[in-house]
């Protein structure tokens, strides 16, 4: 049988890759990505599954007279750090997936 020896090596390459692509993905859940705004007046930290871990509001901007600015700086540092999750998880995966052709833009 011709073939049947790259057959089994695409197999191994293929298994290999699986299992380097789920330890990338367990290094990138441990991860923390941090964003700030206003300055550092609000800080929002988020781990690589996207669950922000921790808000931190310097007491200095908080103003009940202007509670808008406060929503407006947490809203920009969360959608900071998500970004920075995505940004850093499309770099790790992307790395796997770099000359498929997969349809529909995974990773």
């Amino acid at each position: 049988m011709r073939g049947g020896g790259n057959m089994n090596k695409m197999m191994k390459q293929m298994q290999k890759m699986q299992k380097d692509m789920m330890k990338a993905q367990e290094e990138l859940q441990e991860m923390s990505f941090e964003a700030t705004a206003g300055g550092g007046m609000v800080k929002v930290v988020a781990n690589g599954n996207k669950v922000i871990t921790d808000i931190e509001i310097n007491e200095e901007v908080v103003d009940p007279d202007d509670v808008e600015m406060l929503q407006d700086l947490v809203l920009a540092a969360t959608n900071d750090v998500l970004k920075q999750v995505d940004e850093k998880s499309n770099d790790t995966m992307g790395q796997f997936t770099k000359g498929m052709n997969l349809p529909g833009g995974m990773f």
